[in-house]
């Protein structure tokens, strides 16, 4: 059983890191996007009527020397705050903002375990009592992760699931697997708090077993803390098929789709990329498009009106 847990907890985390770039590295080699021209741009130095800078025909030809610091803030800021949904539906907010808290906490809570197994290995116990001042930052913040997760995710998976049901409006757009991330995570975070009170008050199993992943020398935990481990390796496995992607993805629409307004100057980039697009093929056909051609001939083809009569 030790060893099962090390080996399904190193797929469970292999598996998760390659699934992610595998998508990360599919969403960056795609095509240019389409401008959506929504202004101002978060980036952007404010337009003289209070709209974009690209008011004046003459700034979009100057060099703001515009960074993504702005927008990576904002980005941090919104996935911590979900301030849009708090303006649009409180409610929902109340459930779906501890629910991510605890989620993005789990994930602190293990990378803290992880970190803390080095600093064990290392010769620094992390303990409350730890004569290392490292110890004791480890030792409290995985406790605090660890329980304020626990308890948050689970109150927002059940307060989900309730909230879906029970709202009209939220249920028409909810799909089958919506219900099922809810009652896993909640599944998840019911095993934590289980294991918490019962089982391993202080993480010191917990602790213990990242450890032996660590250093490849498996440790008994109790089966409660099992049951978690095995849970979260199955969580973990589970997520790159359901729209938890969002989370990166996110940084992709604003930064690359919403707040891209490059110029599309001569010899740039810009026109590169749009050119190499014109040059494929059409593999398609329809009525006001025949196949057979590239996208360039298609679009520079002189159309004759029909004559109205």
């Amino acid at each position: 059983m030790n060893i099962f847990l090390v080996a399904l907890t190193y797929f469970a985390y292999i598996f998760i890191i390659l699934m992610y770039a595998v998508k990360v590295i599919k969403i960056a080699r795609l095509p240019v996007h389409l401008r959506w021209e929504l202004y101002p741009v978060i980036s952007e130095p404010k337009g003289r009527y209070g709209s974009a800078y690209i008011e004046d025909e003459r700034e979009w030809r100057k060099n703001h020397g515009k960074t993504v610091r702005k927008g990576i803030i904002y980005l941090l800021k919104e996935n911590l705050k979900f301030s849009e949904y708090f303006k649009s539906n409180r409610w929902y907010w109340l459930v779906l903002f501890p629910w991510h808290i605890g989620f993005i906490l789990i994930i602190v809570f293990h990378i803290l375990c992880f970190f803390g197994a080095l600093v064990m290995i290392a010769g620094n116990p992390v303990a409350a009592d730890s004569v290392y001042i490292l110890g004791k930052i480890f030792y409290y913040g995985i406790l605090v992760c660890g329980v304020i997760s626990f308890i948050t995710g689970a109150f927002g998976s059940a307060g989900l699931i309730i909230k879906r049901l029970a709202d009209r409006d939220l249920r028409a757009f909810a799909t089958p697997q919506n219900y099922l991330n809810y009652v896993f995570t909640l599944v998840v975070f019911l095993s934590g708090i289980y294991a918490w009170i019962f089982a391993d008050p202080t993480f010191y199993q917990y602790r213990e077993f990242w450890r032996g992943v660590v250093t490849l020398n498996p440790v008994s935990v109790e089966p409660a803390t099992a049951a978690h481990i095995i849970l979260f390796d199955m969580f973990l496995i589970y997520l790159p098929f359901t729209r938890s992607m969002h989370y990166i993805t996110k940084f992709f629409a604003f930064l690359w789709v919403r707040w891209d307004d490059r110029p599309n100057f001569r010899g740039s980039k810009v026109e590169s990329d749009i050119k190499g697009l014109l040059d494929k093929p059409v593999s398609w056909s329809a009525p006001h498009i025949k196949s057979g051609r590239t996208w360039a001939e298609i679009v520079t083809e002189k159309k004759h009106d029909e004559k109205t009569p």
